[in-house]
């Protein structure tokens, strides 16, 4: 005879839900700015837009984008070089007249228009003027605060419309930045992997592999990234969009973002203006590999093929802050377990930063 009708337990629905926010249109190569009014079309975002750009990729990027939008759309223009709270709230003012917003230009630039979007309920469109890190395709932005910078949650853009022939032609220096963010997945992964064992911290297999597979290919073929070609923009770019979509997979950061995050926000207070995000990141992976157990000296050959720095001396910053990075780093964001918050003392933390210069 069957128990079946005797259970006592009542089976629970699977109720498991997770809100995934993905852009809708990448478009990716040689020229392809023209095909901004059709991919606006095809998203059906409303008939009047707010461009955000800076005061130097207004010039590189959009002014142009202004002047393909013309046609279609009712275009008005915000111009900033720096984000701030103030600046934000300009920019939200500017865009609570209009459909939607499109930011034109960097990091900063396409932060800035990621929050004023998020803020005021509006879509925005990507449109990266450099390579320089994964924030061209993630929900998360940076804004620079008294005691460094803040990564916020806010919303990744609906399209991503990036011109490798402009991306190309910026200085190499961001894209071996945006490189060196990517590479960063590795340890980043490790790092919730190591959450999830010591803390119980949810994973998410997918955008784990995701993840662990952009920044595999990107080391494989560090050889073929070159200053100057479109070859080696279309190539980082995918996979800066590749890591994004990862983040929105998991609905965090966690893919991209681990303990040489940490650090890189620690050197952002010690030494503000010195080095760019994913320069600092690309250093702190390899300390934290080296922490890990893993190939450290395989991602810093990585990282010294593709041009980017290994050693804080080549980021203009003194041994002893890069030191004090690491002890401070288990400071930010707490709630974020990684393997620089298992008790580095000052002596292990000065051994690892000579390491960085040992062949």
């Amino acid at each position: 005879m069957s128990a079946e009708p005797i259970k006592l337990l009542k089976l629970k629905p699977f109720d498991k839900s997770r809100w995934m926010q993905l852009p809708r249109d990448v478009v990716i190569g040689h020229d392809v700015l023209p095909q901004i009014p059709a991919v606006c079309e095809d998203l059906q975002l409303g008939s009047s837009a707010l461009i955000i750009s800076g005061k130097s990729t207004i010039h590189i990027a959009g002014d142009r984008v202004r002047g393909l939008l013309n046609d279609h759309f009712t275009v008005t223009t915000f111009t900033t070089e720096t984000i701030t709270p103030a600046i934000i709230r300009e920019g939200e003012a500017a865009a609570a007249s209009v459909d939607f917003v499109v930011g034109v230009g960097g990091g900063r630039v396409i932060d800035t228009a990621k929050i004023v979007s998020y803020n005021t309920d509006r879509q925005f469109i990507s449109i990266p003027t450099a390579a320089s890190h994964d924030g061209i395709a993630s929900a998360r932005a940076s804004v620079p605060t008294i005691e460094g910078h803040a990564s916020l949650e806010a919303h990744p853009p609906i399209a991503i419309v990036a011109d490798t022939g402009i991306i190309a032609a910026a200085p190499h220096r961001l894209l071996a930045a945006g490189c060196a963010d990517i590479i960063s997945n590795y340890t980043a992964i490790l790092d919730w992997e190591l959450a999830h064992r010591v803390k119980g911290e949810p994973m998410s297999e997918y955008a784990m592999a995701l993840s662990k597979m952009t920044a595999e290919i990107l080391v494989k073929n560090a050889h073929v990234i070159k200053p100057h070609t479109e070859q080696s923009a279309w190539f980082v770019t995918k996979a800066l969009v590749s890591s994004g979509v990862a983040m929105s997979i998991a609905g965090s950061s966690r893919p991209g973002s681990g303990g040489e995050h940490k650090f890189s926000h620690a050197l952002d207070r010690l030494a503000p203006g010195k080095a760019l995000h994913g320069e600092s990141c690309g250093i702190g992976t390899i300390i934290t590999m080296y922490l890990h157990g893993g190939d450290w000296k395989g991602i810093r050959a990585s990282l010294k093929t593709i041009g980017a720095p290994v050693t804080p001396a080549e980021i203009g910053i003194d041994d002893g802050t890069a030191v004090e990075a690491l002890l401070l780093a288990k400071t930010i964001r707490p709630e974020r377990f990684t393997i620089l918050d298992m008790g580095l003392t000052k002596e292990s933390a000065e051994k690892l930063i000579r390491m960085l210069y040992k062949e």
